[in-house]
């Protein structure tokens, strides 16, 4: 399991907020979808875009700044939702073994790697080792 933790600057959570707000309204931004996942602690509702990869016939959650509040989170409660305005899809997710993660890093980095370079250390063209020595710091969850 990673300690890697990168906390969302100030900038961050401001546009978070306005695109949960266009979330909410059912517009995306290029495919986000907004997660909402029972708290650890408070059992409450907690919400955060985030941006879903579907590769190779299966769906996943990538976290590229490492082991987020939404990450702890979804360890916890094993299940969540992604929200797209009143569409829902209900999920199990299930953390993938770090050997697994170079081609759905790789994806995930052709997909999403213009929003999310500044959170890791590799590219979509970084080899299999250069991904597999990232992976420990950048959880994936598949979602059934």
């Amino acid at each position: 399991m990673t300690t890697r933790y990168l906390r969302p600057s100030g900038f961050l959570r401001g546009a978070n907020k306005v695109i949960a707000f266009l979330l909410r309204r059912g517009v995306t931004m290029a495919g986000a979808n907004q997660l909402s996942v029972r708290g650890r602690k408070t059992g409450e509702a907690r919400t955060v875009p985030v941006n879903p990869l579907d590769f190779d016939g299966s769906h996943y959650l990538v976290s590229p700044r490492g082991n987020t509040q939404w990450v702890r989170n979804l360890r916890a409660a094993g299940e969540g939702e992604l929200r797209l305005g009143r569409r829902v899809r209900r999920f199990t997710a299930t953390e993938i073994a770090d050997d697994a993660k170079p081609a759905v890093l790789r994806a995930y980095m052709e997909r999403w790697g213009y929003q999310v370079k500044q959170y890791v250390n590799f590219t979509a063209t970084s080899t299999d080792d250069e991904l597999r020595a990232a992976a420990g710091d950048h959880p994936v969850f598949v979602l059934s």
